[in-house]
């Protein structure tokens, strides 16, 4: 007996100084009616997870509304199958975590899900995050916020304008439309099976962070303007793989709004529709893009370009491999721009004029949009263009075969496409081209081997067309 007494009261004391690992926030007062806003029950369950040492705050059992929520060290936020955590509608439930001014003048940071300075983070799960971004449109919060009796926080931006003031857009304004999920310096950050839908803005921000990883993942976000898909952002050591990124605007991008470079970082496996870029550098890049591969992934339905390289604002874009590559529907396949545009962000000073080189595109093939689902017609297979003062480096291109939809005349083989060396680095702003298969200037050394161009109707123009490239 007195031994059985001795084991009883050992196992109870081991129970009781068992360390506690899991947290649902139901256990703080969160409600899964679809109406209540849960972001205090939330944040306590983050916060007493993190102080605990780390663990999993669990998301389950219906429809969660929230505003920003901050992710803390050592927490997994898991949100469970068939269950989903949901944007509030109130544009004042939300706030920034290290606010910028984007390229084209509104003010950013506001999100859904954020962390900043943190490490060992993930989010988990086969449930949903939903950023109701439809519900965020200026005139929409507007009414949302009458309704509700409120008037609309606005934060101080001015001392984030830059000194030079030349966004794309001269008309510098608040926007408040969160982000979906926005990591800020955090170290060690790990997605794995989520759904993130329909942002108000961008749905998934890497700024400045260190050793991520996205696994699995879907992205559908087509609800509100900006809706990018996947930012790299002035970000290192990343792995993107096996996920589906479905945006109305860049699927996956990459680029630097602070002077700090996007360096080392694979996407594979990954199949991506966008209405603008599905594989995107830039156009934000003040910092360096460097040894960055893309491989194995299928883009499909995408207007604009399939693959976008491009360096506006001092970036130097370099050791950069995109390999197996196959575009079904694609508007331009392949597009490179080096400009002088030289825009600056978070305070930093103006950069030189930056640099594009060793890039190797290889083993792609792409099937262009029909004609009369192109924002620029006739449309052209690749447009490569440094400047006049500025050329491209070294580009090399191997195995690619492109269908496009041909249709040009003879008035467009006549064409003299403009330098527009600081305008924005889009090839709707340089228009057609003369050439229907390849347009290529100011480039120092472009080496091809194995390059196909098919064209499905006549076309009038020069299968390809070089000027000042290779020293000629």
């Amino acid at each position: 007996m007195k031994k059985i007494t001795i084991l009883i009261f050992t196992l109870l004391i081991s129970i009781s100084c068992s360390k506690k690992t899991h947290w649902n926030i139901t256990e703080f007062g969160a409600k899964a009616d679809g109406k209540t806003v849960n972001t205090e029950a939330i944040q306590q369950a983050i916060d007493a997870c993190s102080q605990a040492g780390g663990g999993t705050v669990t998301i389950d059992g219906g429809i969660y509304i929230s505003g920003t929520i901050l992710l803390k060290d050592n927490v997994n936020l898991h949100v469970a199958e068939n269950s989903t955590l949901m944007a509030s509608i109130n544009p004042n439930d939300f706030y920034s975590i290290d606010p910028f001014i984007d390229a084209t003048g509104q003010y950013r940071g506001q999100c859904l899900v954020g962390a900043a300075d943190v490490k060992n983070i993930s989010i988990t799960g086969k449930g949903i995050i939903d950023g109701q971004g439809k519900m965020f449109t200026p005139a929409t919060a507007k009414k949302t916020l009458k309704k509700l009796g409120l008037k609309e926080k606005k934060e101080d931006f001015s001392g984030l304008i830059a000194k030079d003031n030349k966004y794309v857009n001269k008309n510098i304004r608040h926007s408040n439309r969160p982000f979906l999920v926005r990591l800020v310096r955090v170290t060690n950050s790990k997605l794995k099976d989520i759904t993130l839908r329909q942002p108000a803005a961008w749905t998934l921000h890497f700024f400045q962070c260190n050793t991520f990883e996205v696994d699995g993942i879907e992205i559908y976000s087509k609800a509100n303007r900006n809706n990018d898909g996947i930012d790299i952002d002035s970000s290192t050591n990343g792995m993107i793989k096996n996920s589906i990124v479905n945006s109305d605007d860049d699927a996956i991008c990459f680029k630097a709004t602070s002077p700090l470079a996007t360096k080392n970082v694979t996407v594979q496996d990954c199949k991506l529709s966008s209405g603008w870029g599905a594989i995107k550098f830039g156009t934000e890049s003040m910092g360096n893009f460097e040894d960055i591969t893309v491989k194995n992934c299928h883009i499909f339905d995408t207007r604009g370009g399939g693959i976008k390289i491009l360096s506006a604002d001092g970036a130097n874009a370099k050791n950069i491999l995109i390999d197996n590559i196959n575009m079904v529907d694609v508007e331009m396949p392949i597009f490179i721009r080096l400009c002088e545009r030289r825009l600056t962000y978070r305070g930093a000073e103006q950069l030189p004029t930056g640099s594009i080189t060793n890039v190797t595109i290889s083993n792609i093939k792409a099937v262009s949009r029909k004609k009369e689902d192109l924002r620029m017609f006739p449309t052209v297979g690749f447009y490569f263009s440094g400047t006049p003062n500025h050329k491209l480096g070294t580009i090399n291109l191997e195995n690619i075969d492109i269908t496009l939809p041909g249709g040009g005349t003879e008035e467009d083989s006549k064409v003299v496409v403009p330098e527009n060396v600081t305008q924005y680095p889009e090839f709707t702003m340089l228009g057609i081209t003369p050439a229907y298969g390849m347009y290529a200037r100011h480039i120092s050394n472009l080496t091809t081997k194995n390059i196909s161009f098919k064209v499905t109707s006549k076309d009038a123009r020069e299968e390809i067309i070089t000027d000042n490239v290779n020293g000629k």
